[in-house]
């Protein structure tokens, strides 16, 4: 070891023994200063007793109890004594200080506040109920529990020569007052003194203007009251929120899927989120972000900073199924801060998951937008397309007319397809173009054996061009169809306006049906038997079959599609959706019976005799008529891997 080693090593040991025998010298002073204060105090009371001349003498105290109480005032002392030096002197009292808590009401909301941490405790949600049979939903929606709720700020605060951190949700703040504006907005203020003439103010601000994108927005505005002196060098100043939500639904997978934290970056019109999982996740974003948002299936709290935050490190954690939770959130958060900042303007929404409201959430007057509508799950590109500007606008102009969820339902699968009819038509005259023109198509199969298998191909390509046949015809109809499958099986699960609609048996069309609970759980099926999950199954199975039998007589290739298309396909959506939305399941059910029905009204309206005829027409008009550019690319393709496969063959 070196000089320089030993002598750093005796100089931290000559500070660490200085700081022990100045920390004894101050304890053990203040230890005398007691004692004299208790001896004056005895005396003091001794004259007082001797005055009053009783007769009767007085009861001797236990030595034992005077010197456990006498070290109890002792050592509570010297912790309020340690604390002052500290914190400070009003910091240290705040955090000994009672918290008093408080409820404040508009139209929609009930909140909570608590002076301890000077933050928001609960909300509940006026206008829904949680999840339970129908008879019995009559208590309201909590976003979270009480007991895990925490927000507090964070930040450093010059003491001496010492910085010291202080998280505000460690101190009881002021309530200084709660008054009423013209317009009927409350403001809570409450103040945090943290030295002399220095102060954090929260004012929160609860609106009733009977609009719900205000009213379930609540504004927090944060003033650093001549802190500047006070706070120490940093460039942050960090927010602490976390909280656990409660099961609001009936299905806790179902629910859990849709339960994750949102983020959006300023200036996208999206938002990223942590992803569907159960167990823990976490992320850490380095960029600025303007809202975080702690999303259930239906209900989201979400916090909003109109100058964005600087960093974010968000994490949740899936709580055990039967614990009457879902999730624990929590969001590590950091605003930029310098000596000349003196307020943050933030805000809080929490409400529901409707696009209605969400669309038209904003901060304040002028603001761009939030694009707080991105909380519901609608699926990305032309999916959310379908349902951001048909679905949504179809089922809110239905629903100012029918009461019935149900009714709804049905008139969006008919309008569905009506709209795609035309698609559906063209489907099956392509399929039936291909049934007619088979016993052609065999021909050639028998003219060309497997050896002159471009050329086969080339001669019913052919064929197909002069009847005026697209062999893709059946196909493409279905894929455009694809986009309005896909858009249903996004809206139906996220929609909050099922939510607590009964329909037939189903108490609640933004869940499963349930018509038997089993006693056992089956794997990939659950414990219960959605009826509306069967029903589809069984129309699903119907018309796979009836389809098959349409395309196999026409594309041998399809028989041996039979298995998967016909038995399978249905036993797995079964087993996919038995613990769906059942307003999804009714809805596909619906979609199927009505497809069989078009099926067979269009089989019987269509003559296999005229399409023949029509076919022998355009290939008579078609046969003189000069190739396409692409045609010929195509053909001449054909012809070069031809002579490759004979160039093979040949050094074979």
């Amino acid at each position: 070891m070196d000089k320089k080693s030993i002598a750093g090593i005796v100089i931290v040991a000559l500070i660490f023994l200085g700081f022990t025998f100045y920390n004894s010298h101050q304890q053990k002073k203040y230890q005398e200063q007691l004692m004299a204060y208790n001896a004056e105090q005895a005396r003091i009371q001794a004259e007082q007793d001797s005055l009053l001349a009783l007769n009767a003498p007085l009861p001797t105290a236990d030595s034992a109890a005077i010197a456990a109480a006498g070290e109890r005032l002792s050592g509570d002392s010297l912790q309020a004594q340690r604390r002052i030096m500290q914190f400070g002197e009003l910091l240290a009292a705040a955090q000994q200080a009672e918290a008093e808590e408080f409820t404040v009401e508009n139209e929609v909301l009930k909140i909570d506040f608590s002076t301890r941490g000077g933050q928001v405790k609960d909300v509940t949600l006026k206008d829904y109920t949680k999840y339970a049979p129908r008879d019995e939903r009559n208590q309201p929606v909590r976003l979270f529990d009480p007991a895990t709720a925490n927000f507090a700020l964070t930040f450093y605060v010059k003491n001496g020569h010492n910085n010291v951190l202080v998280n505000t949700a460690d101190y009881t703040f002021n309530l200084v007052s709660m008054e009423k504006d013209a317009d009927g907005a409350q403001r809570i203020t409450m103040d945090l003194p943290v030295a002399r003439d220095a102060v954090l103010r929260y004012e929160y601000v609860v609106y009733n203007i009977q609009s719900p994108a205000r009213d379930y927005l609540v504004d927090l505005n944060v003033y650093l009251k001549n802190m500047a002196p006070q706070m120490a060098s940093q460039t942050t100043i960090g927010i602490d929120w976390s909280n656990r939500s409660y099961q609001n639904e009936k299905g806790f997978q179902n629910e859990n899927t849709y339960t994750t934290i949102y983020y959006r970056a300023p200036g996208e019109s999206s938002a990223d989120d942590l992803g569907i999982s159960d167990g823990e996740k976490q992320k850490t974003v380095s960029s600025s972000l303007n809202w975080v948002a702690f999303k259930q299936q239906f209900f989201s709290s979400v916090m909003i900073a109109p100058e964005n935050f600087s960093y974010a490190d968000m994490k949740f954690t899936t709580a055990e199924k039967g614990s009457g939770y879902i999730k624990d959130f929590s969001a590590k958060l950091t605003v930029p801060y310098t000596a000349q900042t003196d307020h943050y303007n933030f805000a809080f929404y929490f409400g529901p998951n409707k696009y209605a409201i969400l669309k038209h959430v904003a901060t304040t007057e002028g603001d761009d937008e939030l694009h707080l509508e991105r909380l519901i799950p609608l699926g990305w590109g032309i999916f959310g397309w379908v349902n951001r500007w048909f679905v949504i606008p179809v089922v809110d102009f239905l629903r100012q007319f029918i009461p019935s969820f149900g009714l709804i339902i049905l008139i969006l699968a008919v309008l569905v397809k009506v709209i795609i009819s035309p698609l559906t038509y063209k489907s099956y005259i392509s399929t039936a173009k291909m049934r007619v023109i088979k016993p052609e198509v065999d021909e050639l199969a028998k003219k060309y054996p497997r050896q002159d298998a471009m050329k086969r191909q080339q001669a019913t390509m052919e064929l197909y061009k002069k009847a005026g046949i697209n062999p893709m015809g059946g196909c493409i109809p279905l894929l455009i169809q694809m986009p309005i499958i896909i858009a249903m099986f996004r809206f139906f699960p996220a929609s909050i306006e099922l939510r607590g609609q009964h329909f037939l048996w189903a108490d609640d069309l933004s869940s499963y049906d349930s018509v038997l609970s089993l006693p056992f759980n089956i794997p990939f099926y659950g414990d219960h038997v959605s009826l509306f999950a069967l029903l589809m199954t069984v129309a699903l199975f119907a018309f796979s079959y009836i389809n098959y039998q349409q395309t196999a007589s026409s594309q041998p290739q399809m028989a041996g599609m039979k298995f998967m298309m016909v038995y399978l396909m249905p036993v797995m959506m079964l087993l996919w959706f038995n613990s769906y939305s059942s307003g999804l399941t009714y809805y596909y059910f619906l979609a199927n019976i009505l497809t069989i029905g078009q099926t067979l009204v269009i089989r019987r309206m269509i003559d296999d005799e005229k399409i023949h005829a029509v076919m022998q027409a355009n290939a008579a008009k078609n046969k003189n008529r000069k190739k396409s550019k692409f045609q010929l690319r195509y053909e001449e393709l054909l012809r070069q891997q031809e002579e490759a496969q004979r160039n093979a063959s040949r050094r074979k």
